[in-house]
C-alpha cells in the first residue's frame, strides 16, 4: 500500500530545473565547445621543399571546369595551409605549382596533409588524412605511366621504327594496363572518390575508358548507380548517369549492356557552352529542345573540311524545315582562319579554344576528326555516324 502511495505522489511531483550562476557557466561552456566542433570547413596543409617564393594554388575540378580557389606563396620551409568551406557533396580539387599538379578528394570535414618536392611535386608527394586521395595518388601515377608508354610509341611511329599494327597494339596494351589498375578501386568500392576519378582520366584529351565499348561501360554503369543512389541530387551523379545512359543507347542494338538499375527515363545530352564567331556564349541547350540536333567536331583548315560542309549543308537545307539543327564545333588551333571560313555557315558553328585538348570533345570520346553525333527531340544520343555516305539516311531516319 505503501508503494502504491510513492507512486502516486511521484506523478504529482513537478521538477523545475533551477539555474544559479554556477550551472548556467557550465551550460554556456558546453554550449560554446558544442559550436566550436561543428566545423563547416576543411582543410589542406603540408610542406612543399625546395619551392621558396614560388605561388601554390589551390584548385576546385569541377565537371566542366577548373577553378581557382586560393593561392599563397611559400616561404623559407615551406609550410603551407588552405581551409575552404565544404562542399555539400564529394569533390575534386588539386594543387598546383607551376605546371605541376596533385589531385584530391573531399568528403566532408577532413584535413589533408601533403608533403612534396617541388622538383618533383606531381608524383613524389605524400598525402595523409584520406584514403580515397592516397587510391587517387595511385591512380594518377598509373595514368602518367600509360602516358609516357604512348609518348615513346608515338615517337617511335613517328619516326617509323615500329609499323602501324605494333603501334596499336602498344597503345591498347598501355591503356589496358591503366584500366586493369583503376577497375581494382572502381568494382572495389564504386561509391568512392577515387572510383570516381579513375573513370576520367585522358590521355591527349580523350578518355583511357571508352564510353562506346560494352566492358568499359560497366564500369561506368557501377559508379553511376552508386552515385545515382546515394548523391541523386548532386552535379556529378546527374552528369555521370546521363553519360552511362547516351552510350547505352548508342550501343545498346550491337552490344547489349545490362544496366537495368539505371533509370531509363531520364537522359539528357551533354550540354556545351562556347564561343560563336561573333564571340557569344553558345548553348547547345538552346539549340537542343525540340529539334534534332546533328553534333560534329571539326577542324577548318583541314583538307577534307570543305567538303564536309557541303554535305552538312545539303541535309541542313533539306531538313531545317522540319526542326534539324546542327551545332558544330570547331578544334582549329587558329581561331582567326576559322571565324572568318565559318562567317557564312547558316547553322551554328562555335570553337573550342582547348583546340585539340578539348575536355569536351574528351566526354564525347571523340577519336578523330571529323565526328558526328546525332540527338533525337528528347536529347537523347542515338547515333553516331560512322559513314559520311549514310548522313542523309541517318538524320531522316531520326527525324
Amino acid at each position: 500500500m505503501q508503494h502504491l502511495t510513492n507512486k502516486e505522489n511521484m506523478k504529482k511531483q513537478i521538477f523545475i530545473p533551477v539555474f544559479t550562476p554556477f550551472n548556467m557557466c557550465w551550460l554556456l561552456l558546453i554550449l560554446f565547445l558544442t559550436g566550436c566542433n561543428r566545423t563547416s570547413h576543411f582543410t589542406t596543409k603540408g610542406t612543399i621543399a625546395g619551392a621558396d617564393g614560388q605561388m601554390l594554388y589551390l584548385e576546385h575540378v569541377g565537371v566542366g571546369n577548373v577553378e581557382t580557389i586560393d593561392s599563397f606563396t611559400l616561404v623559407p620551409g615551406g609550410k603551407f595551409k588552405f581551409e575552404v568551406e565544404r562542399p555539400e557533396y564529394p569533390e575534386f580539387y588539386r594543387l598546383r605549382l607551376k605546371n605541376q599538379f596533385i589531385n584530391f578528394a573531399i568528403d566532408s570535414v577532413e584535413t589533408v596533409d601533403i608533403t612534396a618536392d617541388g622538383g618533383t611535386f606531381a608524383t613524389s608527394y605524400m598525402i595523409e588524412g584520406s584514403e580515397n586521395s592516397k587510391a587517387i595518388k595511385a591512380i594518377t601515377l598509373a595514368q602518367l605511366d600509360a602516358n609516357q608508354a604512348i609518348s615513346r610509341l608515338r615517337k617511335d611511329y613517328e619516326d617509323k621504327m615500329i609499323t602501324d599494327s605494333t603501334y596499336r597494339a602498344g597503345v591498347l596494351a598501355a591503356a589496358d594496363a591503366y584500366k586493369n589498375t583503376a577497375r581494382e578501386y572502381i568494382y572495389a568500392n564504386p561509391l568512392s572518390t577515387a572510383a570516381y576519378f579513375a573513370l576520367f582520366q585522358q590521355i591527349d584529351g580523350l578518355l583511357l575508358f571508352d564510353l562506346y565499348d560494352k566492358d568499359d561501360v560497366r564500369a561506368y554503369g557501377a559508379v553511376a548507380t552508386s552515385y545515382d543512389h546515394y548523391y541523386p541530387e548532386s552535379l556529378r551523379a546527374q552528369h555521370l548517369k546521363n553519360l552511362t545512359l547516351q552510350s547505352m543507347k548508342v550501343i545498346r542494338a550491337q552490344r547489349p549492356v545490362d544496366l537495368t538499375e539505371l533509370p531509363a527515363d531520364e537522359i539528357t545530352y551533354l550540354d556545351i557552352a562556347l564561343p560563336n564567331v561573333k564571340g557569344e556564349q553558345t548553348k547547345l541547350s538552346e539549340v537542343a529542345p525540340g529539334n534534332v540536333v546533328l553534333i560534329n567536331f571539326t577542324a577548318y583548315q583541314t583538307e577534307w573540311s570543305p567538303a564536309l560542309n557541303m554535305a552538312l549543308a545539303d541535309v541542313y537545307n533539306a531538313y531545317h524545315d522540319k526542326g534539324f539543327e546542327i551545332y558544330q564545333v570547331s578544334l582549329d588551333a587558329d581561331a582567326h582562319f576559322w571565324k572568318n571560313a565559318a562567317s557564312n555557315i547558316p547553322w551554328v558553328t562555335v570553337i573550342d579554344p582547348e583546340s585539340v585538348y578539348s575536355q569536351i570533345a574528351g566526354l564525347y570520346n571523340v577519336k578523330q576528326l571529323p565526328a558526328i553525333f546525332i540527338l533525337d527531340r528528347k536529347g537523347n544520343l542515338v547515333k553516331r555516324v560512322e559513314d559520311l555516305n549514310n548522313l542523309n539516311s541517318d538524320v531522316k531516319s531520326v527525324l
